[in-house]
């Protein structure tokens, strides 16, 4: 029996290195002349409205421009204002809540600047949770903590989507 289960072992593992159809999606290999990082860098960030927009931007042009921002792009990414939602949960009997949650949520469109076409929709949410306490100022540091996590994953969250686009289109 021990010989059995060494040679099932075996040949999954043989199995499993033959899997086609897993590409990277970074990167230059031999499925992809071009990596998604160059059309990422492509990619003109329009302002975004309030200081949250302003922390999103930033965070996605750190993620997008790693060799400068480009002169002529092919893209344009337009990102609607964000909207802020915040709820108590975990409330106690003296009506005290002693945990929060945020949530973020914002919708993006990608721009072909050739031809002025809208290629990619797509609505993102992001939710975070933080604690209450009884310090004030403890509860404002939590919650923008909150607040920069989530924004950090939206910024994320419309990287993957722009690369998955890419990725997809060649």
């Amino acid at each position: 029996m021990p010989i059995f289960i060494k040679f099932s072992f075996v040949m999954s593992l043989i199995l499993l290195t033959a899997c086609a159809g897993f590409h990277p999606v970074y990167g230059v290999n031999k499925f992809t002349a071009v990596g998604v990082e160059q059309a990422l860098s492509q990619v003109k960030i329009d302002n975004i409205p309030d200081r949250e927009g302003q922390f999103l931007r930033n965070a996605l042009i750190t993620r997008f421009y790693r060799d400068g921002r480009p002169d002529n792009p092919l893209y344009t990414l337009a990102v609607t204002p964000i909207t802020e939602s915040a709820q108590n949960l975990d409330v106690t009997i003296d009506s005290e809540a002693t945990r929060g949650q945020l949530r973020l949520s914002t919708s993006i469109a990608l721009k072909d600047n050739q031809n002025g076409e809208v290629i990619l929709n797509r609505k993102l949410r992001s939710i975070a949770s933080y604690n209450i306490l009884s310090s004030e100022f403890t509860n404002r540091v939590s919650e923008q903590n909150a607040r920069e996590n989530t924004l950090n994953d939206l910024a994320r969250q419309i990287e993957e989507q722009l690369a998955l686009h890419f990725k997809n289109q060649k």
